[in-house]
């Protein structure tokens, strides 16, 4: 006789009450600087019910209590966790890339052979998600200012998700996101997987050696790294974040900045009204205000 079937019964999303969701909201934007406007109710719910009944709590009430209680900085970093949005691909908003190579790249040539700039680069990516984005711009750097070539260049890459760090480092993706890189730098620093590895590629040695990965809140300038960083990208990050942690995080990216360096942010932010101190050189391209233009050598 056949065993009787097991049937299991239908777990919805918990219930979430206007208070809790409002004090999950002050906690979220006092952890990470994340504003969740009141159509994200159910983008928490969604993301953290899971969580909730797998430390086998019965409420949204009981796993505010539990996420906030002394000592559990661990749960809080995993709540953080679900919540982080994780979306990017290779070379991701390919005018930001043609602006390095036709303005940026030429200008540094010209001050370092003029002895106006030492042959090193640092470059920041800030909320660097799965990595595509800061491996994309390894890519670039080390094809226009290869190691044999007296260049020193270093890529940070940063994000808030633990989770979304640890893709990135492993430097591994399937095939299919190989069709966003330029083809010549796709042979040049991506390794295609065989047999258990088929379908996959993986970042080159070349690429490993001038990336660097650290978890870093955009919230809290206090756990930053130091610069200057002659580019920052921080692109489709600050637009998660309320007014106030969204001026002061842009503030600080600029201190970031020497008077030649580059803040880019994504194609739906803006500095407008928020950082005076800085211009316009491209579109969502900034500087501070007062340095040459792009692809001008100070004198």
């Amino acid at each position: 006789m056949a065993p009787a079937e097991t049937v299991l019964p239908v777990v919805g999303p918990l219930p979430l009450s206007e208070r809790e969701f409002s004090l999950f909201q002050m906690l979220v934007e006092r952890e990470a600087g994340i504003h969740l406007g009141p159509s994200k109710q159910a983008l928490l719910v969604g993301r953290l019910s899971r969580r909730v009944r797998a430390l086998g709590l019965p409420s949204f009430g009981a796993y505010y209590r539990f996420v906030t209680a002394r000592g559990n900085e661990a749960e809080r970093v995993r709540m953080i966790d679900c919540l982080c949005t994780n979306e990017t691909h290779f070379f991701r908003e390919p005018e930001h890339f043609a602006f390095l190579r036709q303005r940026v790249f030429p200008e540094w040539s010209r001050r370092a052979a003029q002895g106006l700039m030492a042959r090193r680069v640092r470059v920041w990516s800030a909320g660097c998600s799965t990595g595509e984005e800061p491996y994309s711009l390894a890519m670039e750097l080390l094809s226009h200012f290869p190691p044999d070539s007296g260049w020193e260049v270093e890529v940070l890459a940063t994000d808030l998700s633990t989770w979304a760090l640890e893709r990135a480092r492993q430097g591994l993706w399937p095939m299919e996101k190989a069709a966003s890189i330029p083809r010549p730098l796709l042979r040049a620093f991506m390794l295609k997987g065989v047999r258990s590895q088929e379908g996959w590629m993986q970042a080159g040695p070349e690429l490993r050696e001038v990336l660097r990965f650290a978890r870093v809140n955009l919230n809290d300038e206090r756990g930053w790294p130091q610069g200057p960083f002659e580019l920052v990208f921080c692109r489709n990050v600050l637009i998660y974040f309320g007014a106030q942690a969204r001026a002061q995080a842009l503030g600080a990216l600029l201190r970031r900045l020497p008077p030649t360096g580059y803040l880019f942010l994504g194609h739906a932010e803006s500095l407008t009204g928020t950082a005076e101190s800085a211009r316009c050189v491209a579109p969502n391209v900034y500087c501070a205000r007062g340095s040459p233009p792009a692809g001008v050598s100070p004198t």
